[in-house]
């Protein structure tokens, strides 16, 4: 996935508690006076955050450390260190969050709700505590109990807006390429792509993440090639485009297969909302063959699509911002 990430590991550490207080008072007429220290603060937690503006693990490349703020020690008369600051990360919701070692999940970030992974160490008690009949002026108090760390991973389940759906050399890399900035391989070749891209398209300053699913073939439903495996990508996609290349005589054909293909792995998925692009118009095969194949779909949002036309490329761009915008209302 050129550009993005979809599996990083990471180091945290949540903060240790602060230490209790040694302190005596000083009253006047009250020689020795008696214990007054406070207790630490706690330290802070690691706290994963979900946050639908973030919409890939990049952040994570650069920055795989993440610690919690100590607390801090107590102080005389009685007062309490201060609380450690937790630390919040905030990842794409979709993000598991697996043990680096084991690979057992710990949690699936999908809600709002934040998730407290480690929890901060416990402040010390300060000598106040500690005071007795037989121990008038302790001289000792406790320290702050120490953070944990650990080292996890984060693994995104690919979540976009739109889903390319289309059979190998379709067109799928090359749109994805021209109205994003993702860079996947082209070539005339059946897989050229082996993992999910996944790019932004800026609309008008809205960012739509586009993601080409790679491994349709006929029979992906059932698990030939690797379509299973990637069909299920499909199903957080809020909704798709069918690329579909006019210059191949058996287009039709072809289109039938994908909808089939879908509606055999999950009818909900097959009834997402959809626009279907006509490819290659630049070609004289898809242009005498486009409006044939617009006609058998009146039904359906048909439309041109060539890479190396500028006005069809916006007009795709408008066409689907339009659609996610109808569906968030």
């Amino acid at each position: 996935m050129n550009g993005f990430a979809d599996e990083v590991y990471i180091d945290v550490r949540s903060g240790n508690g602060g230490a209790g207080c040694v302190s005596f008072r000083r009253e006047k007429f009250v020689p020795k006076g008696g214990p007054d220290g406070g207790d630490g603060g706690k330290g802070g937690d690691v706290v994963f955050v979900c946050r639908k503006n973030v919409k890939t693990l990049t952040f994570f490349k650069k920055t795989r450390l993440f610690n919690a703020e100590n607390g801090h020690q107590g102080s005389g008369r009685c007062m309490q260190g201060e609380n450690g600051k937790d630390m919040i990360i905030e990842v794409p919701p979709g993000t598991s969050i697996v043990d680096a070692n084991s690979g057992l999940l710990i949690k699936d970030m999908i809600g709002d709700e934040p998730f407290v992974f480690l929890k901060g160490g416990r402040g010390g008690k300060g000598n106040t505590h500690f005071k007795s009949s037989v121990q008038q002026a302790p001289r000792f108090a406790q320290p702050g109990e120490e953070g944990k760390s650990a080292r996890v991973g984060l693994i995104l389940k690919l979540i976009a807006d739109v889903g390319l759906i289309g059979f190998p050399n379709a067109g799928k890399s090359s749109f994805i390429n021209s109205v994003t900035n993702s860079k996947s391989l082209v070539g005339s070749y059946p897989f050229t792509t082996l993992i999910p891209n996944l790019g932004v398209m800026n609309v008008k300053g809205n960012d739509i993440v586009i993601a080409d699913i790679p491994g349709l073939i006929e029979g992906a439903s059932e698990g030939r090639g690797m379509g299973l495996k990637f069909l299920r990508h499909i199903e957080r996609c809020k909704m798709l485009l069918y690329l579909i290349d006019v210059s191949d005589p058996a287009h039709e054909a072809v289109y039938e297969q994908l909808r089939n293909e879908l509606e055999r792995f999950s009818p909900a998925v097959a009834g997402k909302p959809h626009i279907v692009f006509a490819t290659k118009m630049d070609l004289d095969e898809s242009k005498s063959n486009f409006e044939g194949f617009k006609s058998s779909h009146s039904s359906e949002r048909v439309m041109p699509l060539s890479v190396y036309e500028k006005d069809y490329l916006m007009a795709a761009k408008l066409a689907i911002l339009e659609t996610l915008s109808k569906l968030e209302k």
